[in-house]
């Protein structure tokens, strides 16, 4: 097994049963996780992202709150994830045109006992599911890819980055 493989489940007992982990006993410590997601979208959808020109309004400033807002939900939507109070959360978008669409990045940090990865997650794809919402009035084929964690900073196993191949 690889370093990143796991021999055993964290939310399961011994029996197998879900569970949620207790942290009590670990220390607060600066955690930080940065995740990525792709929304493919058309050329012709893309330039009306870029140029502000869907009648729904300007995509990044409403994918950005939305993206806000799940990073902050994440322990409601998550059933075993610790609420965590969140020191920060910030989401950078990037149109690209090969492949065509919006790349969207989220960084959350903390001061806690256990990671923010899926607070991270979670907005990414928050976020995603907002532009779907804003350009399905003139694109329904859009979709929403390569969501994933790319980077963790703190806890017991320090600093990881996913492997870019």
């Amino acid at each position: 097994m690889g370093s990143d493989d796991q021999r055993t489940l964290t939310h399961t007992d011994a029996d197998g049963t879900a569970r949620m982990v207790d942290v009590s006993g670990k220390q607060i410590t600066h955690r930080q996780a940065r995740a990525e997601a792709f929304v493919r979208l058309s050329a012709a959808t893309l330039r009306l992202c870029e140029t502000n020109a869907l009648s729904k309004g300007d995509v990044i400033p409403v994918a950005r709150i939305a993206g806000i807002q799940g990073a902050k939900q994440t322990p409601l939507l998550i059933p075993l994830c610790h609420g965590l109070a969140l020191d920060h959360i910030d989401l950078d978008f990037r149109f690209s045109q090969d492949p065509s669409g919006l790349s969207i990045r989220a960084t959350a940090t903390c001061h806690g006992k256990t990671g923010v990865e899926m607070e991270a997650m979670t907005a990414v794809s928050v976020a995603a599911l907002a532009v779907y919402d804003m350009v399905k009035g003139v694109e329904r084929g859009v979709t929403i890819e390569q969501i994933g964690l790319v980077e963790k900073i703190g806890g017991k196993n320090g600093h990881w980055t996913k492997n870019i191949r």
